[in-house]
């Protein structure tokens, strides 16, 4: 492939680095109005102590946290965009790790305050993520070929495979 092909350049949805601003923002904002101003959907918080929500709360964080490390490790080792597909690592158990990574965090962070507006608003974002997963999953397989869609077949989309198929 050539350095100046702009699909190579170009894997990720318009306008996703903005996306990927706005909506932990907004998460965080109404997080917080609703679980410590407004108290309007956190009523959940008097069934599961406090202590249990924030150990939850920091397993899930661990495990997003190494999710996104190994995604990083993978995907960003070289200067630009690879021409070949990687599989390699964390690639080859979930094929979207760093969005499942960030989506733990999330996730997380419900768990802290089990917010029902929070819940809500991150299954709209989940939605948003997953629309951009598929933007970017159509480049690949444009870029790839049948070895993506052999690899799409092999590998789950969100959730990671723990033990390997042989």
């Amino acid at each position: 492939m050539k350095e100046n092909d702009s699909k190579t350049l170009k894997r990720e949805m318009p306008h996703s680095h903005l996306l990927h601003a706005l909506l932990p923002i907004s998460f965080i904002i109404i997080q917080i109005l609703d679980s410590s101003i407004f108290q309007i959907s956190i009523w959940l918080n008097q069934f599961v102590p406090f202590f249990l929500r924030i150990i939850l709360c920091i397993i899930t964080l661990v495990l997003a946290i190494i999710l996104v490390y190994l995604a990083h490790k993978a995907l960003f080792h070289e200067n630009g965009p690879s021409d070949t597909l990687i599989t390699r690592g964390i690639l080859n158990r979930v094929r979207n790790p760093m969005y499942s990574g960030i989506s733990l965090i999330y996730v997380a962070f419900i768990l802290l305050s089990i917010s029902i507006i929070s819940i809500i608003l991150f299954i709209i974002i989940f939605f948003i993520y997953n629309k951009m997963v598929n933007y970017e999953e159509n480049i690949l397989e444009d870029l790839f070929g049948n070895e993506y869609v052999e690899y799409k077949e092999k590998v789950p989309k969100w959730i990671p495979r723990i033990f390997l198929k042989k």
